[in-house]
């Protein structure tokens, strides 16, 4: 029986490999591109359905990612192409000016 499962599960996931879009090479763009996408999610920037049906923002949730991407920013000062530091500027200049934004609206809709 045991042999039985494991075969099974060796299918399983040679179907899930076959499936599977090949991943992007890691990078430091792709890191930082990572958490501007998961913060833009939780700031409720990629609706899902109808709008009524979308999440309220994690305005939490999202600050830390801004605040980990903060920290990226601190710690490899000089140690980034020309490319990779305007990426990285430009993603969490975007990224703050919308959260200010978010919670605004957040703040007004809690006050009507």
């Amino acid at each position: 029986m045991k042999n039985r499962m494991s075969e099974i599960d060796s299918n399983a996931a040679a179907g899930r490999e076959e499936r599977r879009a090949p991943l992007p090479p890691a990078s430091f763009s792709l890191l930082v591109l990572s958490l501007r996408a998961q913060a833009e999610v939780q700031l409720g920037l990629y609706p899902v359905g109808d709008e009524k049906d979308s999440p309220e923002p994690d305005l939490e949730g999202a600050r830390h990612a801004i605040d980990l991407l903060g920290i990226l920013q601190e710690k490899t000062k000089g140690n980034l192409t020309l490319e990779e530091q305007r990426l990285l500027e430009n993603s969490l200049t975007e990224l703050r000016f919308r959260y200010v934004q978010a919670a605004e609206e957040h703040s007004k809709a809690k006050q009507s």
